[in-house]
């Protein structure tokens, strides 16, 4: 069993709405701040670097926005479902931009492909964990 769903079943308060959802959310949160954080540092690596200012200041901020997410669904005790919302709507957004300038690079630089599908990911999950809070009026 996974140990974030498992943390979440077993968590006094856990989770009423679909766990799935918001399991896969948190994943594809933390690896895509892992995944962007990489992204930043090889786009450093590479001789044309200043090129690549753009790409990686959105990495960094794409993994902060991520951690920040990852970390507010993962509480479970007394949420402010208002902010959860707030959060997942800006981690999409953050994800999308990130991914459209990742995207760019991508046939140039292999690491930018990685991030942008990483990027994808997790606006995906973010945009379906919306959709069933929605669907549970949260």
């Amino acid at each position: 069993m996974d140990r974030i769903q498992e943390m979440i079943q077993t968590h006094p308060r856990g989770q009423q709405t679909n766990l799935d959802r918001f399991v896969d959310c948190i994943h594809a949160c933390y690896e895509c701040v892992q995944v962007c954080g990489m992204c930043a540092d090889a786009c450093l690596g590479e001789e044309m670097v200043k090129e690549l200012t753009r790409c990686i200041r959105l990495n960094l901020d794409c993994a902060d926005v991520c951690l920040a997410t990852g970390q507010i669904l993962s509480r479970q005790t007394e949420p402010e479902w208002l902010m959860s919302r707030l959060q997942v709507e800006a981690c999409a957004r953050a994800c999308d931009l990130c991914a459209v300038e990742c995207e760019q690079h991508a046939r140039m630089h292999e690491h930018c492909r990685v991030c942008a599908e990483a990027c994808r990911r997790c606006q995906q999950a973010c945009e379906q964990l919306l959709q069933t809070l929605a669907a549970n009026k949260i």
